[in-house]
C-alpha cells in the first residue's frame, strides 16, 4: 500500500442505506480532490443487522 494521509469511512446498516452506500462514496470522491490509495469493503452480520463498510485511505497533497 501507498502512503496515505487520511482515511474516509462510509458504514450503512439499513437496506436503503447499504444500496446508496457506492454513491455516497462516489459524491464524496467528486467533492474532495484526494488519490485513493487503497479500498476496503467489509460486510458483517449478526442475527438481526447488516452491516456493510467501505474505508478509503487517500492521500491528500
Amino acid at each position: 500500500m501507498q502512503a496515505y494521509n487520511g482515511v474516509k469511512v462510509f458504514s450503512a446498516t439499513k437496506a436503503r442505506e447499504r444500496e446508496e452506500i457506492g454513491e455516497r462514496a462516489t459524491e464524496w470522491l467528486r467533492n474532495n480532490a484526494v488519490e485513493v490509495v487503497d479500498t476496503i469493503v467489509t460486510q458483517s452480520s449478526d442475527s438481526e443487522f447488516h452491516c456493510l463498510t467501505i474505508t478509503l485511505f487517500y492521500f491528500r497533497a
